[in-house]
Order: structure tokens, then C-alpha cells, then sequence
């Protein structure tokens, strides 16, 4: 979030951020505020406490809204008719499916034919990750289904996989401990976050389905290879599905080294294999002896029967259509699913934004890394010859993207014309899988300086030694597949080079010019989730779940649209909120509680906690969250220790009832929700007590007579007996003020804050 965004109020509207600022409150403490500008300069100072009702806008559409007029009624009306707008698309999604479940259709060839096969090889150039997920989707809906029916099976399914009996792993063996002591790095802290959240998913009895979202080189695979090995471990099959050969065969090398000393079979099937040895593969998958399958999608082939699946791992998923990765979910409804992405694609991040699926991020960066240096330049020969000869004077590789195959040797002769001391090679999809292997494994082996290719080195090539890639035609290429391309390069300490290149005198058009911006804008480590996000606002949202709402998500903007989106489809499941949307009572106390900009610095890491705090719905998280403050800035400050006994606080009134907790002058009143009836039997006795300490009590409130250097002692003592008074069967035998009856300690168990008082 940078000052000048738009934003969007839950309550009040869209808005524009103008920064975080410090307000002075009546009871002489600064409170940390957002503060928005709406329409005719009207300022709002939204409490850092409130931050959940601030969202950053994402509309995807091509002109900037209008922002909201404080006061009006028409932000109400806006977000009513989308709710209705949105419990009618859930309804439909929902009829739809249920409707198509019982009606007989056409069940065309899965297969394609001979032919069809001849017919598409002879397709001169090489199809984009679009083209292609646009052509499987037409192959699944040969019967022209309408994309929102799809959406209906993709809804339904996901229903289907949450309550679906899925398989309890166990939990770790010494086995398992032991191939993960052999990792020849330290994990980082977001990675073992991201394993810890896998092996929970795991050993929990609802099918997994998460995704991964690390930036390139970022750990990912290994994630996997331990996901890979619990569930082989528990005598259960696992597939890991690649995007290219290339990948295939790395991944391959990768997961049968870290299992060569356990009795555990790797194997892999892609067009490296021949037919003899992919037929065994094929046998021995169906009698349960190979225990991980790693490949292309000729995993999903009808002709491959796993005897017991248990795991899918999906790489690099935007390089698969929609029916590709669906299909492999329904080979089982209960098998677990772990996806891996550096860039997600925009309905991918749909899904893990609005809760239909789980996310780990891992934004740490591996020791010693460095971010890539990004050039956006015009294509010139001496420019190129420059990039070229600086890399191979360091002993070091090049990549040199060309996306078209009709071209490719020409432009490679023109290379080696240009920069006659190099040695190049030509890699594309269309090359035989002999040579592509061996070209591949030629480069990996430094036999040659500059790889010439397509986009086919785009997914999860590791090769350390290439720090430069030269990108030609880099307008015509989408900005997940720049930002997978990019992160080929810098897997080592050594600078590495990102040149993206466009032809001279190359008028390029608008959304180009920002695709190649946001590159530059993003090259600092761990920016996928950022890059994922600019790529939702330049594609726009289009048909989000299949349904024509890209005007109303314009008109309350993206997050906005999928909370509304989730609550509907909850209510047609007839499910409960999800506890993450639940408002926590307002309690607002004259206690410095904030996070100082001296202990964490940076505007948008302030904004980043602060939202954390805001997620928190669980008193255990409260913990993890102090942690974290401790871990990555030191020994928090008061203020902060304040926000955390603050943040328990609004919790134990979630809990027991309390709506409110607000200040007036010299009191502090608590009001119950008028849902919540104290025991008669206890209303005597609370009233004397409660008066005898100079406070006032009455079946809807408290209100107390405040001491300021001990105000959150008091107000946690005060919740602390009604806690009891509610729990209450019989009449309590100790007065108030007794220790008995104080409920500070029942408040916050988890949060030692020192000082703070």
C-alpha cells in the first residue's frame, strides 16, 4: 500500500490513502491512524485498531472510480445491490451444478486422436501458457459449456473436498527427521513456516489443498520433498507434475538424491523415457511399487492407474489450463493437493484470497542472494554483444529468450556474428527429447556460453552459473512469464542481469509499458505476491468464477467483492462465518498501544503488523505474533506490548459477550450485548461489590471510575468477574476485590508485558 492509492472503507468507501499519521488524543497519548481522503477533501483518521475495514482497491477496470462522499447513502446502496448481486451468482453457481449433476450429456473421446495429435504438432509457433489453458478448456467443453457451469464444478468440488474424509498422515518419523537433518542448507523462516503448515495440513484429516507462493529459487521444492516423503512414508503414492521435460528430468534428479538412502522408489515418465521403460513405469505405478511419480501431463493420462494415490504436487501451475489441474483432483476427491507457484495467476490468487483454498507464503530470501538487476532497453546489437562479453569475462552463462521457432536459428547465427568469441546452442519445444536433453544437459555441463531458446527454460531451471538473460521481444510476453524468466538468473551471490528488450522505434502499447514498469518496479527479492497482484490490476478481473462481474467488482473493488463472494457461498452450505471476518468488539482505552516506526521502519512493514494484529481471531496467534516481534525487531516497546494485551483484551470480549469497551470523561463504560444475561443470583452481589469499589453496575453495563495508571489492570479485572459471573451456577462465595474472583490472569495467559503500566 503507497500513499495515493485507492482504497475502500467497508463502511464508508473508496478513498484515497494518504499515509499513516500520529493523532493527538483528548487523554494526552498520540494514536497511530490511516489517514483517507474521500470525495470534496473530506478527511478520514481510521484507527490502526480498524485497519480490517481498510482495503487496498483492485477493481481492473480501465478508468479510476469515483471516490465516496462521507455522509451519503449511495456507498450503502453500491455495496447492497453487489450483495444481491453476488447471493444471486452463488445461488446460480450452486442450481447450476446440482441441475447438471442429474442431467445425461455428451461424453466426447478424453483422448485425442492420431490425428489430432498430427494436426496440432504441424501448428507453426510455439502456443502461450494462455493459448494453451484456453485450448484445454475448450477440449473439456467440447459441448460449449458455458464457463460458469465450470465455475459450478470448480465450487462444487471444493465443497466436496472440505468435507470429504481425507487420510491422516502420520506424524513424523525418525525416517523422516533423518533425510530432513541431510538438507544441506538452513531452512529460512518463512520455509519451515511453509513445511510446518504442509505437515499439519497432512496429518489433519481434511484433504490438503494449498498453495506455495515462494519467488523463484525461494525453497519451494524442498517443501515438497518432504510433503513427498511423509506421505510415501505412510505407504501412500505421490505425483509431482511438471510443466516441461526439462523440469521434469531436474526435479527428478533432485527428489531421487535426497531419497537414495531410504527404500523409497522415484521414478519419472516424459518423452526422455522411451516406450519400453515408460511402459514398465506405467505397470509398476498400478501395482503400488513405484511410490513417487514425477512427470508432464502425461501423468494424467487415462492409461496411468495409481493403485493408491495420496499426493499431487502441481510446479509452476500457470503453465497449466484449469482442466489439466482439475482433472488430477478428480482421479480423487480426497487427495491432498499442494500447489507451487513464484507468480500465481490471477484466479488462482481469486481462490487463496477469498479462503477457498490455503496459502503459504515464503518471501525470505536464501542467504547471500541479491536481487536481480532489470533493464528495460530498445534491441541493439553492441548493447547485447556488452551484456554478452561482461558475463563470460566472470566465467559465467547467458540466456537468450527468443519465443519464436521459426526464427530461432537465424537469430542465433546473428548472435554469433555479433559476438564471434561465444558459444551458442539452440533449445525449443519442438526439438526431439534426445537433443533437447542432451542441449540441456551440454549447458548445465558449461560446454557452450549462450543458450538460445524459447520460453521452455521459463519453469524451475536451476543453473547457477547463468547470471544474465537477455529477453527479446519482451513487450510480447505476459508479466508472470517476464517474472518466471527473470528469476532464472541470481541463484548465486555473483550480481545477476535481467535485459528486457523491444524492438527500435517500437511504439509499445500502454499495458506493455506498464507490464515492463512493474519488472522494474518489483526487483527486490520476494516479489511474486506483488507481481501476482499488478498482474490482477492490468488483466483486470474479467469473468471471476465464470460469472460476468467484472463491473461489480469495479464497484467495490476486489476484496471487497470476494469477502461478499464467500459469505454467500458459506450461507448457501450452510456453514458459519469464517471467524477471520468477525468483527472484534471495539475497545477503545487511553493506553499508548501502536508500533513505534523506530522499532519497526518502513511505512509499509508498520501497515503489514498492523494487519496482522487485525487478523488475529485466536489467543494462541497472539503468542506466535509476540514471537514474531521478537524474532525480527528485538524486545518490544511498551506501545507495542499495549497493542498485544490490547488485542487479547478484544478477544476475551469476543468471547464472553462484552460489545464494548469505550472512555469518557474520567469513566470507562463496558457494555454486554443485550444477547447475554448475567445469572439473577448474581446481580445483588455484583451490584454491592462493584459500588463498594466506587463503580457503577447494571444487567447491561459497568461503568467504571478509572485510576489512569492502571487503567488496563482494572478494565481485566472488571471482565475478569463478570468471565465468572456468566460462568456461574450457584452464588459466588467471593466478593470482587477478592483474589478469587480477579480474572486478570484468566485474560491474558499468553502475553507477559512487562512495564507497560
Amino acid at each position: 500500500l503507497n500513499e495515493g492509492d485507492l482504497v475502500v472503507h467497508v463502511n464508508h468507501g473508496i478513498a484515497r490513502y494518504r499515509g499513516l499519521q500520529l493523532v493527538r488524543r483528548g487523554d494526552d497519548h498520540d494514536e497511530e491512524t490511516l489517514l483517507l481522503e474521500f470525495a470534496e477533501g473530506t478527511k478520514m483518521f481510521v484507527p490502526i485498531a480498524k485497519i480490517d475495514l481498510v482495503q487496498k482497491y483492485v477493481g481492473g477496470g480501465k478508468a479510476e472510480p469515483g471516490l465516496s462522499k462521507i455522509g451519503s447513502s449511495s456507498w450503502e446502496k453500491r455495496k447492497s445491490r453487489v450483495a444481491e448481486a453476488v447471493v444471486d451468482l452463488a445461488s446460480e453457481l450452486i442450481d447450476i451444478q446440482a441441475a447438471r449433476a442429474s442431467e445425461p450429456g455428451i461424453a466426447y473421446p478424453a483422448e485425442d486422436s492420431h490425428w489430432m495429435a498430427e494436426f496440432e504438432a504441424a501448428f507453426p509457433y510455439q502456443e502461450t501458457p494462455d493459448q494453451l489453458t484456453a485450448i484445454d478448456a475448450v477440449k473439456e467443453d467440447k459441448a460449449k459449456r458455458q464457463v460458469k457451469e465450470m465455475a459450478g464444478e470448480l465450487i462444487a468440488l471444493y465443497a466436496a473436498r472440505q468435507s470429504a474424509p481425507g487420510h491422516a498422515y502420520s506424524e513424523d518419523t525418525p525416517w523422516q527427521r533423518e533425510m530432513e537433518d541431510a538438507f544441506p542448507h538452513t531452512e529460512t523462516p518463512d520455509q519451515a513456516a511453509a513445511i510446518e503448515d504442509v505437515k499439519r495440513d497432512l496429518e489433519s484429516p481434511r484433504p490438503m489443498d494449498r498453495l506455495i507462493c515462494g519467488d523463484v529459487g525461494y525453497g519451494k521444492t524442498e517443501v515438497a520433498i518432504r510433503a513427498a516423503f511423509k506421505v510415501a512414508g505412510d505407504g501412500r503414492q505421490v505425483a509431482v507434475l511438471c510443466p516441461t521435460t526439462v523440469l521434469a528430468a531436474q526435479h527428478y534428479a533432485n527428489f531421487a538424491e535426497r531419497m537414495a538412502s531410504f527404500p523409497l522408489r522415484v521414478d519419472m515418465l516424459s518423452r526422455f523415457r522411451s516406450a519400453k521403460e515408460q511402459a514398465k513405469t506405467i505397470e509398476d505405478i498400478k501395482q503400488g511399487a513405484v511410490d513417487i511419480l514425477i512427470g508432464t501431463h502425461r501423468l494424467l493420462s487415462k492409461d496411468v492407474e495409481f493403485k493408491d494415490l495420496g499426493l499431487v504436487v502441481v510446479d509452476e501451475e500457470q503453465r497449466f489450463g484449469v482442466t489439466h489441474k482439475e482433472r488430477l483432483k478428480q482421479l480423487r476427491k480426497s487427495v491432498d493437493v499442494l500447489t507451487m507457484t513464484a507468480t500465481p495467476i490471477p484466479r488462482t490468487l481469486h481462490m487463496s484470497l477469498s479462503g477457498i483454498r490455503d496459502m503459504s507464503l515464503i518471501n525470505d530470501p536464501p542467504e547471500g542472494r541479491t536481487p536481480v538487476k532489470t533493464l528495460i532497453k530498445e534491441y541493439d546489437d553492441d548493447l547485447v554483444r556488452e551484456a554478452i562479453l561482461r558475463e563470460t569475462d566472470r566465467g559465467g552463462q547467458i540466456y537468450f529468450i527468443h519465443n519464436r521457432v521459426e526464427s530461432i536459428y537465424h537469430v542465433a547465427s546473428h548472435l554469433q556474428k555479433v559476438c564471434p568469441t561465444a558459444r551458442f546452442q539452440v533449445a525449443h519445444g519442438q526439438m526431439g527429447a534426445d537433443d533437447l536433453e542432451e542441449t540441456m544437459l551440454d549447458f548445465y555441463e558449461q560446454k557452450f556460453d549462450v543458450l538460445v531458446c524459447t520460453t521452455i527454460v521459463e519453469s524451475g531451471l536451476d543453473i547457477s552459473n547463468v547470471n544474465t538473460i537477455l529477453i527479446d521481444n519482451s513487450d510480447r510476453l505476459g508479466l508472470a512469464q517476464l517474472y518466471q524468466l527473470r528469476g532464472r538468473v541470481g541463484r548465486s551471490p555473483r550480481q545477476a542481469f535481467a535485459y528486457l528488450m523491444y524492438r527500435k522505434n517500437k511504439m509499445l502499447s500502454t499495458v506493455a509499458e506498464q507490464r515492463l514498469g512493474a519488472l522494474r518496479e518489483f526487483s527486490d527479492l520476494g516479489s511474486g505476491y506483488k507481481i501476482a497482484l499488478r498482474d490482477l490490476e492490468l488483466r483486470g478481473t474479467g469473468n471471476l468464477l465464470g460469472a460476468e462481474q467484472s463491473g461489480t467488482v469495479a464497484q467495490v473493488g476486489f476484496d471487497l467483492f470476494t469477502q461478499l463472494l464467500e459469505q454467500a457461498v458459506r450461507e448457501y452450505k450452510g456453514e458459519e462465518q469464517d471467524k477471520t471476518q468477525i468483527p472484534l468488539p471495539t475497545v477503545d482505552l487511553p493506553v499508548a498501544a501502536a508500533i513505534p516506526d523506530k522499532y519497526v521502519p518502513g511505512e509499509a512493514q508498520r501497515i503489514l503488523m498492523y494487519k496482522k494484529l487485525a487478523a488475529v481471531r485466536d489467543r494462541a496467534d497472539v503468542a506466535r505474533l509476540q514471537e514474531e516481534f521478537e524474532d525480527r525487531f528485538g524486545d518490544p516497546p511498551p506501545p507495542v506490548w499495549n497493542a498485544l494485551a490490547l488485542l487479547q483484551l478484544r478477544l476475551k470480549c469476543l468471547e464472553i459477550g462484552i460489545e464494548s469497551i469505550t472512555t469518557e470523561v474520567n469513566k470507562i463504560q463496558i457494555v454486554l450485548k443485550k444477547s447475554i444475561k448475567l445469572p439473577i443470583h448474581t446481580l445483588k452481589p455484583l451490584t454491592a461489590a462493584f459500588k463498594a469499589q466506587g463503580h457503577s453496575f447494571t444487567q447491561e453495563r459497568v461503568v467504571l471510575a478509572i485510576q489512569s495508571s492502571k487503567v488496563l489492570a482494572q478494565v481485566e479485572e472488571m471482565i475478569g468477574i463478570l468471565e465468572k459471573a456468566l460462568q456461574e451456577k450457584t452464588p459466588p462465595r467471593t466478593s470482587p476485590g477478592g483474589s478469587g474472583v480477579s480474572g486478570s490472569g484468566a485474560v491474558r495467559k499468553t502475553v507477559a508485558v512487562p512495564g507497560r503500566r
